[in-house]
């Protein structure tokens, strides 16, 4: 369903270079979004499509093509699956833990900063109370992690954060 784009060319020692000084000049544990293939008869321009098993977010550019964010998914039972949409976004949001949440040691509120774990930005979901958001626990990043929420490195959410409109479409399949 979703696959990268291949390009043809020669690797040559200014393509090595350029690689390695990427890799340097990018913070601890970030890896460089990427442009790949996506069914846009499927996924229309502007929506999200979340594959929890591969456990990658795509924003959909149109035209066949996305940008590919590594995410943390739900662990084991939190897992969802279905269509929403994006319904608000927030700056430095707070957090205000679920009930269950609350019942298993959460704190009834944790202010913006360092210390909440929705990070610098929260798009929330329609109909739920999970949402996409940036995290203080990077390492999480790749693995079957949350609640049920959808996590990104803080750099990625602020640049999807930039991307997505209230009201694009939300697809998160298996």
């Amino acid at each position: 369903m979703m696959a990268m784009c291949a390009t043809k060319g020669r690797k040559s020692g200014s393509v090595f270079a350029l690689a390695a000084f990427l890799a340097m000049a990018l913070p601890q544990g970030a890896q460089a979004k990427e442009v790949v293939a996506l069914e846009s008869a499927k996924y229309p321009m502007g929506s999200i499509v979340i594959d929890t098993s591969e456990r990658r977010l795509y924003y959909s550019l149109g035209n066949g093509q996305a940008l590919k964010y590594k995410v943390a998914v739900g662990r084991p039972g939190y897992q969802w699956f279905g269509k929403t949409f994006i319904e608000k976004k927030k700056k430095d949001p707070a957090w205000y833990p679920t009930r269950r949440m609350r019942r298993g040691g959460a704190p009834s509120y944790v202010a913006p900063g360092p210390r909440n774990p929705l990070g610098i930005r929260a798009i929330y979901l329609g109909w739920s109370e999970y949402r996409i958001h940036g995290t203080n626990s990077p390492s999480s990043i790749g693995r079957a992690a949350s609640s049920g929420c959808i996590r990104m490195l803080n750099k990625d959410v602020a640049d999807l954060f930039e991307r997505v409109h209230i009201g694009a479409p939300v697809f998160v399949i298996r």
